[in-house]
């Protein structure tokens, strides 16, 4: 498992760099988010070995219990939350994570400001698009987008700096992909988290700064 997660790893790095340069592009400028949920500690040391800095996770509870003692280990970790956030969970986000990329509604935007107000400082933020309007999938509908981020930033002065989305399963993604570019660019948002292990090579070509990678590096989850 880990020699094969180590060349996994290389393998998906070198993808993100053809598909860079294909579109253009710096290979530098798009992030790699090792996407770490349900795999332990162990599991994660050799990536870390290997110089992966960059990892993602689901849960604030599971991430709270091996991240602490990764980032006493190993140093420079950026940790993103690209999970569900409850209200009742923020100050623990806030307290473990440098990201958070699913701000996707009015009562987490309050509750992340009054803990800015405690804390006088937030993890950087990115709201959450749902694309494909799906009704059991959390994030903002397209059509709100622009009054959510505008409130954001002028009725909560939060620090939001780009967009996430995951795409419908069952349809392309590169629509979906564009739809984020486009509504990022509208509103002067420079960060798109957009791209999984199936797709991240679609993403990176239409702008991806960050893409979520998790089975192809760490294998399917058991």
């Amino acid at each position: 498992m880990t020699a094969a997660s180590v060349e996994r790893l290389a393998q998906v790095q070198d993808s993100i760099r053809r598909a860079a340069e294909d579109a253009g592009r710096k290979p530098d400028a798009v992030a790699l988010v090792a996407v770490s949920k349900t795999f332990g500690a162990d599991d994660i040391r050799p990536v870390l070995d290997a110089g992966q800095r960059i990892f993602g996770e689901n849960r604030v509870q599971e991430a709270a219990g091996k991240w602490p003692g990764l980032r006493a280990d190993f140093p420079g970790i950026e940790l993103h939350l690209i999970g569900p956030l409850q209200t009742n969970k923020v100050r623990e986000a806030c307290a473990l994570f440098d990201v958070i990329e699913t701000v996707d509604r009015e009562s987490l935007a309050v509750a992340l400001a009054q803990e800015r107000g405690k804390r006088g400082k937030l993890p950087r933020l990115l709201v959450q698009i749902n694309t494909g309007e799906e009704e059991q999938k959390a994030g903002v509908a397209p059509a709100d987008a622009d009054a959510f981020l505008a409130a954001c930033r002028k009725r909560w002065e939060l620090p939001v700096e780009g967009l996430m989305c995951i795409p419908p399963v069952d349809e392309p993604p590169s629509p979906h992909f564009a739809l984020l570019a486009t509504i990022a660019r509208r509103n002067g948002l420079s960060v798109l988290s957009m791209g999984m292990s199936a797709d991240f090579e679609a993403a990176v070509q239409l702008g991806a700064t960050h893409v979520r990678v998790g089975s192809a590096i760490f294998g399917h989850r058991g």
